[in-house]
């Protein structure tokens, strides 16, 4: 089984992804390793932000899980499909106050939870690190979750990828947004190593999480994002159930959708196509001038994503 660590986590480097405009929105492209182009969506930029809304009434819980962990967790609740919020190694539970009202007003049962680690929940014991995935399921076990989809970002993707392989028949719908997603292949990797500057972990969380357009057009977001930061916590390392090797991530058959900026400095447009060409049946969305949180930068684009992707794949079509 193979350990997260904080290396692997920071890592692709400084080089701005594509930017694309607008109106080439669906464009062919016939480079090695992209997905088919009839999958690939490029969405403009969102150029005008705000606070986010008001958030909709939850349950607050502790769940004190078999393996070990007791995990701070937020529930909607209601009787509309469940929906999972998995938060970035920089982040926790708290990071989603721009989907949160959204989805439950769609009709979702919207639920998110800060890992080992993070804001609320307790700290991992290394002597018992337990797997991501393995909480994950625990905890959809204990809140009697039957499928749900599973809306992943940055960290967060790399166990959403891993649980996902090894319960697939538990989601409706995978996104994986702005993420790695702990894939272990040598070349893959050898990439992200010649593209991470050596100083790199050492700059600003924001200057690495955040793109510059929104860094130079929202200082209050920034202050905001930099805020629930500073109160998130870092996770310890947890093993993976699967090495998740091409191979792996191709046996996969639940509906999946890879999300990147264009500016995002981990995952520029270039990986995302290369990762979506061995996920059978992905749907790629770039989004123009986002950087490595898209989710925060262009929420109500990011959102229109998501709705659009998850009515697709709402139980019974």
């Amino acid at each position: 089984m193979k350990a997260l660590n904080r290396r692997t986590l920071l890592s692709t480097a400084l080089a701005l992804g594509t930017a694309v405009s607008a109106g080439c929105a669906n464009s062919p492209s016939t480079a090695p390793g992209s997905a088919p182009s009839s999958a690939i969506r490029i969405l403009p930029a969102q150029t005008t932000w705000g606070p986010a809304p008001a958030q909709v009434p939850v349950t607050e819980g502790i769940a004190a899980l078999p393996g070990g962990a007791r995990l701070w967790y937020w529930d909607t609740g209601g009787s509309g499909e469940p929906v999972v919020l998995m938060h970035a190694y920089s982040g926790s539970a708290a990071f989603w106050e721009y989907q949160q009202p959204v989805l439950a007003k769609a009709g979702y049962r919207v639920i998110a939870y800060s890992r080992r680690g993070h804001y609320k929940s307790d700290p991992s014991n290394p002597d018992n690190p337990g797997s991501g995935a393995g909480d994950l399921q625990e905890l959809v076990q204990h809140l009697g979750l039957d499928r749900f989809h599973l809306i992943s970002t940055a960290a967060g993707g790399f166990i959403a990828m891993d649980y996902a392989v090894s319960y697939q028949d538990r989601l409706l719908s995978l996104v994986v947004a702005n993420s790695l997603s702990g894939i272990s292949e040598p070349a893959f990797g050898a990439i992200t190593q010649a593209l991470l500057p050596k100083a790199f972990s050492q700059t600003p969380a924001d200057f690495r999480e955040i793109g510059p357009s929104y860094r130079a057009g929202y200082r209050p977001g920034v202050e905001r994002w930099m805020a629930l930061h500073e109160t998130a916590g870092k996770g310890g390392m947890q093993r993976t159930i699967n090495k998740l090797t091409w191979s792996a991530v191709g046996t996969l058959r639940v509906p999946t959708l890879l999300v990147t900026g264009g500016a995002d400095l981990y995952m520029p447009p270039s990986r995302v196509r290369e990762l979506a060409k061995h996920i059978p049946g992905s749907e790629v969305a770039i989004f123009n001038e986002a950087g490595h949180s898209t989710y925060w930068e262009q929420p109500e684009a990011f959102n229109g994503e998501l709705l659009r992707f998850l009515g697709k794949h709402r139980k019974g079509g």
